[in-house]
């Protein structure tokens, strides 16, 4: 579905990325993980058209989108929640699901908000409040729910249990999974809490100063010592483990 080649971006003197390769094929959730400016947020907008790529390709679906418009690439199904949320706080609920399904034809609206406020009963009871006075839970609800108004075929989430509690975390999480199996769509995640995001995935990158590292299905990289070491000891796996199993 999406094949990236010696992808090379950043911004103005600073080079970020340095010859970046990476697929996702349709129906996976493919992760990636890495330490703070190892170069994930670049890489997710870079394909979105800004910044823009220096070098390499990017093609989805087969056609090369690498000198895209931002708005085009939207409509030909590829949305991005940001890390952040960055959801409109002064527009409610409803006008924020508004804003996500602009790429889209309006007869689909009524049963796309439907899907969503199905998948989030949350937002349903917010709709008319405004998003700023939301949970940090429920404003990622309502970036996840705004970027599936887009009717993507490619879910692209930023660090979506970012200052995010624990119980709040193991929901989002299984909610990306239910819109990976029973939505079909294909989503590509950067996550911090590489326990929960490499035993989601169905193959996973690392990312080490704009470079991919390694690569690999996630039970291989969650069984890495090198991985381990890196990105799970420090978040004491051992708890986050016996919670799992509960």
């Amino acid at each position: 579905m999406l094949s990236i080649r010696n992808l090379q971006s950043g911004y103005g003197r600073i080079q970020a990325l340095h010859g970046i390769d990476v697929d996702v094929a349709e129906g996976e959730i493919i992760t990636l993980i890495g330490a703070n400016g190892a170069g994930k947020t670049t890489l997710l907008m870079t394909i979105c058209g800004k910044p823009r790529a220096s070098q390499g390709e990017i093609v989805f679906e087969g056609e090369e989108i690498t000198r895209l418009p931002t708005f085009q690439i939207a409509r030909r199904g590829i949305a991005h929640a940001p890390e952040g949320r960055r959801i409109f706080p002064r527009m409610t609920v409803r006008e924020n699901l508004q804003m996500g399904a602009a790429v889209t034809p309006p007869q689909y609206f009524t049963d796309d908000l439907d899907r969503v406020l199905t998948l989030f009963p949350r937002l349903r009871e917010r709709l008319d409040q405004r998003g700023g006075t939301l949970s940090g839970g429920e404003q990622q609800m309502l970036a996840i729910g705004r970027a599936l108004m887009g009717r993507p075929r490619l879910l692209m989430l930023d660090e979506p249990s970012l200052g995010l509690a624990p119980l709040v975390v193991r929901q989002i999480f299984q909610i990306i999974r239910e819109i990976n199996r029973e939505q079909k769509v294909t989503v590509f995640l950067v996550e911090q809490n590489a326990f929960h995001a490499l035993k989601l995935a169905h193959r996973a990158y690392v990312m080490v100063n704009g470079r991919i590292a390694m690569s690999g299905t996630g039970e291989q990289l969650l069984a890495d010592p090198a991985v381990r070491a890196a990105y799970l000891e420090g978040g004491h796996p051992a708890a986050e483990e016996t919670e799992e199993a509960r």
